[in-house]
């Protein structure tokens, strides 16, 4: 095999520290994601999320992790933040599902509308629900963490 060719697509989800609703300008905070991802190789497909957490759909190259780009992405993230408001930070953890590129369109349009589907749920029950569609095992007291 001469090349090598893959996609890895992944729908990231991450809360700020406690669920606080520290991300004031979020469209400027997924602007700057997107700008990390592309200094670090990573497309960021979509980006969405409220007050108070976020969502990407990343496209993975096959020479990072997801553990090293989530590391990048909050880390870098987080300081750019903290310069503008004190205090501010991410909780410990993240969930990061595969995604079929056959749910690639599904995916995007669910992100890119988190405002509404947060008129009627809370973040907590969003994100169990995301975990439990998926078949991800957690411990339910370090959940949010």
């Amino acid at each position: 095999m001469g090349r090598t060719y893959t996609v890895n697509l992944v729908h990231c989800v991450f809360s700020t520290k406690q669920r606080q609703p520290l991300i004031v300008a979020p469209e400027k905070l997924w602007n700057y994601l997107r700008g990390i991802g592309r200094n670090i190789g990573v497309n960021v497909v979509a980006a969405g999320g409220t007050t108070n957490h976020v969502h990407l759909l990343l496209a993975i190259p096959p020479t990072s992790t997801v553990a090293t780009v989530m590391r990048d992405l909050k880390a870098n993230s987080s300081r750019h933040l903290n310069e503008q408001q004190r205090g501010f930070a991410w909780q410990d953890g993240y969930g990061a599902i595969s995604v079929s590129p056959s749910q690639l369109r599904p995916v995007v349009t669910y992100i890119e509308h988190q405002d509404e589907h947060h008129h009627t749920r809370r973040f907590e029950e969003e994100y169990v629900t995301i975990l439990d569609r998926s078949g991800v095992q957690y411990d339910p007291l370090h959940l949010l963490d």
